[in-house]
């Protein structure tokens, strides 16, 4: 099989030196039964290549599953891995199988492995090394033939000097490693991507083919696509959802922070500790800090002040104060449009029905 046909059957898009050279590597290493980890932001395409790695190998007609450790509760996590008996925790009403037990013969991809609580890299290590392991209240071993594949958006050579991951665990893993660049490192590959989102988005909502004008394609090269291949497809296919012209140009990407089209100011405030909306209030509170920034810099004109100056937060306003100038400020540029409103915050329209009625909103 030559490249582009592995590309093609495996969904990898891109001519660029860094995804060839990935290919290349992927294509090799699949032939074997090594573990493989797998490092890139989120959003570039890990699972894409996880699963090229189980298509392409003698393992191809078994299992491949999938597992997000960041998306399993710590407790249930070691029992969602390995199993367990019935009656061996409150809530184990009968005996299951675990992913490794479901996953025999095939491969287990670990996805957000620096997520997993140390006590289950302790077991998940022995597993991988003996191919056996024990369900929580069980008495005796299994084993198992699983091939490992991991990934992570996180520096784990960081984790582990920071004690939250095990170094033993990580040097089993990394014997290759598979680094998948961001979207901005491989700019020559956007154009290819947007045309395939383009279509098949057209193509299953069974609309003609709209097409990009000059200057919405040099926005989408210049962009800083902090989410990678996710947000690309996300924003072409907003873009053509709100469009009626068949041709998507700059206006059509209104929506976005075209602020964050290079890289700049991007020392704004991280939510650590994520919650189901914090996505959305992170975009919000984005897109005030420019504002702010450059009302500070209009101060400054006023003041007849051309001085340099070093920017100073002198206030924090409470999250919900700017939540609620934020929905109120997309209402009004949708002229009372809550779709159009909902879309312009990237939040669904029903958490903006929601939002409004928290905040005592009339529009």
């Amino acid at each position: 099989m030559t490249t582009e046909e592995f590309q093609q059957k495996f969904g990898i898009i891109g001519k660029s030196k860094e995804i060839r050279d990935l290919v290349d590597i992927t294509m090799q290493v699949a032939m074997t039964d090594i573990s493989v980890l797998i490092f890139g932001e989120s959003g570039t395409g890990k699972e894409v290549f996880a699963r090229a790695l189980h298509g392409y190998s003698p393992r191809a007609n078994n299992q491949f599953l999938s597992v997000n450790c960041g998306a399993i509760p710590e407790g249930i996590l070691e029992s969602e891995l390995f199993g367990h008996k019935k009656g061996s925790f409150t809530g184990a009403l009968e005996n299951r199988r675990g992913y490794f037990e479901l996953a025999d013969g095939g491969t287990l991809f670990l996805d957000e492995l620096a997520e997993m609580p140390l006590m289950t890299q302790v077991k998940l290590l022995r597993a991988i090394e003996t191919k056996e392991f024990m369900r929580i209240g069980g008495e005796t071993v299994t084993r198992v033939d699983v091939r490992i594949i991991a990934a992570t958006n996180k520096d784990l050579q960081k984790e582990v000097d920071s004690k939250r991951f095990r170094e033993d665990l990580y040097f089993r893993l990394k014997a290759v490693t598979l680094n998948i660049p961001p979207l901005r490192k491989r700019k020559e590959d956007i154009r290819e991507l947007a045309e395939h989102f383009i279509r098949n988005y057209a193509v299953n909502n069974n609309i003609p083919v709209p097409s990009l004008s000059r200057e919405a394609l040099q926005f989408l090269l210049e962009y800083y696509w902090p989410g990678n291949i996710r947000e690309l497809k996300n924003s072409l296919e907003t873009a053509i959802a709100l469009n009626r012209s068949g041709t998507l140009d700059l206006d059509s990407f209104a929506f976005m922070n075209l602020e964050s089209a290079t890289e700049v100011s991007r020392n704004l405030p991280v939510i650590l500790k994520r919650t189901p909306e914090d996505s959305d209030r992170e975009m919000i509170y984005r897109a005030l800090f420019e504002i702010k920034k450059d009302l500070i810099e209009l101060k400054q004109l006023v003041n007849n002040d051309t001085r340099p100056k070093v920017q100073e937060i002198t206030e924090v306003l409470p999250l919900e104060e700017i939540e609620k100038e934020a929905i109120r400020n997309a209402l009004n540029f949708a002229r009372g449009n809550k779709r159009k409103a909902a879309n312009l915050l990237k939040i669904s329209e029903r958490t903006l029905h929601r939002k409004m009625t928290n905040y005592g909103i009339q529009f």
